[in-house]
């Protein structure tokens, strides 16, 4: 199970910013003396990076995306938990039995009450600065221009969960609001980005680096844009990301090798990263190597979720193309074609025999590295089920993960999602910008070297779902994109995914294609739309319970 450590300076030691347990309380009682924040801007930067590390909360190496730190990939084709235990093996619990999830135990898909007190700071943030700042007018513009970006950025995880919520752009003065219609949440959204946009500079001095930029604000429109379906916006604000300009240069590329494009702007001078927060011992921290490492690292420790075969088969050839996987699809001793694959593939995943670490993985059994049978264990002490490891995001540096945590940067934004974005929206406004869309993918796939030829219509928009999935491969957005595009029930519902489990006699080894799950999957029609916690409803006299629950 994730754990993870932010170091946020207070102004007034032993003063802390949590907001009331229920964010509809109109009379908190553990209200800061909100004035002390105004007193200087040394003090008001202090109050508002209390709220920056939201913005890695809900990724891969938060806590808020799902269940206390799980990938939500693992309720995909592409990842796998070994457990079945509460806690870590909640995923697995989930896709097969779905009834896991309702309105009183959310398990960690619904963040409704932990978002809402975040945003009720924000409005505080908001409420304060309007009656006790003294700044001049740019000075308070830059500073709404950073937490109404922050209030879009968490208004957007409620809508990717739920399609209706409650809109507060002030504090509330009472418990009952109702939820708003779709569309005038997405203005909402809207207008708090585009206020961002208009108001942060494209690059701050060297005192404020790192905070949120007008790049990251056009960004997170694209993104935002294209879960409410507004793909002119979508596309305008992609298009101006990747054209954004400073002193005559481009503010973002992609990183020339895609294996760094997960590496610090500050520390690496990754001009890929949009938006990033940034770890550093001994705290902040996150424990991503410590859950995710090849066993072999850390005896009895490591590899809680593996990357599933239906997922190495994504990748393609380095020359372009699927590999054809039909010889391991039943027991063979011949090696699999991991050497010839793309570079996305051996940046992504550890296999049998991959390098790390200066030695060779052993997936085998009995391996250094291991292999266990799923079997709906409460632990699989740091042995794979699918006879793979993650690779993508684990710091191959640290030498002894017993002793040591993790501090590489969560990547909140990077520009190959821009791309991305900008493809998909080129592709539902229709044939008109079907060349910005293949000119989009071909951008992303030239990077590692993969031929691309255009493509018109549903084939277009195949070849932008399996970029995605390959490119942004447990980033976090998959399990969302696939109930974004309504292909969550065809793709998981009643399906069983695999590994391929290796066995050694002398020199020689067999693989064999394995049911990894042991049972069918399932993804209700209500998965769509996740439900609002009981505990608000009780509370809240003016809203209901979604539909299907």
């Amino acid at each position: 199970m994730r754990t993870y450590k932010y170091l946020i300076v207070t102004i007034i030691m032993g003063l802390s910013f949590t907001s009331c347990n229920d964010f509809l309380d109109p009379d908190p009682t553990d209200r800061l003396s909100e004035k002390l924040f105004w007193q200087n801007e040394e003090s008001t930067d202090l109050y508002l990076n209390s709220f920056y590390p939201y913005l890695s909360s809900y990724g891969n190496f938060g806590t808020s995306q799902f269940n206390n730190g799980l990938l939500t990939e693992g309720m995909t084709d592409m990842l796998k938990y070994g457990s079945y235990s509460a806690g870590v093996g909640n995923a697995n619990r989930i896709v097969f039995n779905p009834y896991f999830v309702t309105a009183d135990q959310s398990q960690g898909l619904v963040i409704w009450t932990t978002s809402y007190e975040r945003i009720r700071r924000v409005n505080e943030f908001l409420s304060s600065m309007s009656k006790y700042s003294t700044y001049n007018e740019d000075t308070n513009k830059r500073y709404e221009a950073q937490i109404r970006f922050i209030r879009a950025f968490l208004y957007y995880q409620l809508l990717l969960r739920t399609n209706t919520v409650i809109i507060f752009d002030k504090l509330p003065d009472g418990n009952s609001k109702p939820l708003s219609p779709e569309s005038d949440c997405w203005d909402f959204v809207e207008q708090d980005l585009d206020y961002a946009i208009q108001n942060l500079p494209v690059q701050w001095d060297a005192t404020r680096s790192g905070r949120i930029t007008k790049g990251a604000a056009l960004a997170m429109k694209s993104r935002a844009m294209l879960l409410a379906k507004r793909w002119e916006k979508a596309r305008a604000a992609a298009s101006e990301v990747i054209n954004l300009q400073d002193n005559g240069s481009l503010v973002y590329e992609l990183n020339k090798d895609y294996k760094n494009a997960f590496k610090s702007y500050f520390d690496n001078g990754n001009k890929e990263s949009i938006l990033e927060f940034r770890y550093k011992l001994p705290a902040p921290y996150h424990s991503f190597d410590r859950d995710f490492a090849p066993g072999g690292d850390w005896a009895n420790n490591g590899g809680s979720a593996c990357p599933t075969q239906e997922m190495v088969e994504e990748y393609e050839l380095a020359t372009g193309g699927k590999a054809d996987w039909s010889k391991w699809h039943s027991k063979t001793t011949e090696t699999p074609p991991y050497s010839l694959l793309e570079p996305r593939f051996h940046a992504s995943v550890l296999y049998n025999g991959a390098s790390w670490k200066n030695r060779k993985i052993e997936t085998f059994v009995d391996g250094k590295d291991g292999y266990i049978d799923y079997g709906f264990q409460a632990n699989t002490n740091g042995k794979t089920t699918t006879g793979y490891y993650l690779r993508k995001y684990l710091d191959e540096s640290i030498a002894d993960i017993s002793t040591t945590y993790s501090a590489q940067p969560w990547i909140e934004i990077r520009l190959a999602e821009v791309y991305l974005n900008l493809a998909e929206a080129c592709a539902m406004l229709g044939s008109t910008y079907d060349k910005d869309a293949n000119n989009a993918i071909r951008t992303i796939r030239e990077r590692v070297k993969l031929p691309y030829t255009d493509l018109t219509g549903e084939e277009l928009m195949k070849a932008i779902r399996h970029e995605r999935k390959v490119e942004l491969a447990y980033e976090g957005f998959y399990y969302w994109d696939l109930r974004r595009w309504r292909m969550a029930d065809s793709i998981l519902d009643g399906a069983r995914f695999h590994g391929l489990k290796i066995t050694q006699s002398g020199t020689t080894l067999t693989y064999e294609y394995i049911d990894c799950d042991k049972e069918d999957r399932k993804f209700p029609e209500r998965f769509y739309n996740f439900p609002i916690p009981t505990t608000e409803i009780a509370n809240n006299l003016a809203i209901s319970q979604i539909n299907l629950w």
